[in-house]
């Protein structure tokens, strides 16, 4: 798969080898110039479906089941590679000092009709929610929660970018 983009926090840990590799999905669904996206209240952003590979899983099990656990997605299928992304960012958590993640993503196509999300509970506290969205009006507004807001997530900036790369590849 293609390297989209690599990057770093600017005051990224010295200590790079103490690092650890987080390796996720993420969905692209469009629908015209609609793109299937979660917005998380928490944030105020707009972000693609997707999350985290767990043990043993490959990248399209995960991206199929994270795209149903969030989104009520159902028949998952046309499933083509885009490319990833990759970030280092600094971790404030025991045991290491720095973030490697992987973030792989992938276009496909789904039903129509979505079920209900079977959210985690940090995504209910986050506000998170499933949705249609023009992905111009995205850009354009994750643009000013980046310029504007002090409560923006890291993951905007990827998430952006991704967007914009979208656009221009695949609209």
């Amino acid at each position: 798969m293609r390297l989209l983009k690599s990057t770093q926090v600017s005051d990224l840990h010295s200590n790079i080898s103490h690092r650890f590799t987080r390796k996720a999905t993420r969905a692209i669904v469009l629908n015209g110039e609609n793109i299937l996206l979660l917005y998380t209240k928490r944030y105020h952003d707009y972000t693609l479906p997707g999350g985290g590979i767990d043990e043993g899983e490959d990248n399209i099990s995960g991206l199929i089941r994270e795209l149903r656990e969030e989104t009520g997605a159902q028949n998952v299928n046309n499933i083509q590679e885009f490319g990833y992304y990759e970030e280092y960012r600094n971790w404030h958590k025991n045991d290491y000092d720095v973030i490697h993640m992987l973030s792989y993503c992938y276009s496909c196509e789904i039903d129509q009709e979505l079920l209900a999300p079977e959210f985690e509970p940090h995504e209910l506290q986050n506000g998170m929610q499933p949705l249609w969205m023009n992905i111009h009006a995205a850009i354009i507004h994750n643009e000013m929660v980046i310029k504007n807001s002090e409560k923006k997530g890291l993951s905007i900036e990827r998430e952006t970018f991704l967007l914009k790369r979208i656009v221009a590849e695949l609209l």
